[in-house]
């Protein structure tokens, strides 16, 4: 059976610098998601763009589980 989506978050961040300040932390914090794992993946994800505005899409499980896709930078 499929998670049920709580909330999607379209979140604009720089590349491999993600960290629990606002506006990720709050938007994230409220949904009760593990900030400093998203935070982790999205480094993780992001380190060879340093820099760059990568919009991320959060998508946020009834389980306070997340996943993310990142799209072009505009």
């Amino acid at each position: 059976m499929a998670k049920k989506v709580k909330i999607i978050l379209k979140l604009n961040i720089a590349g491999g610098k993600a960290n629990p300040t606002p506006p990720i932390g709050p938007a994230l914090g409220q949904h009760g998601v593990a900030i400093m794992e998203f935070c982790k993946q999205y480094n993780e994800a992001t380190k060879d763009r340093m820099g760059e505005v990568i919009p991320a899409l959060v998508t946020i499980y009834e389980d306070r589980t997340f996943t993310f896709v990142l799209k072009k930078p505009p």
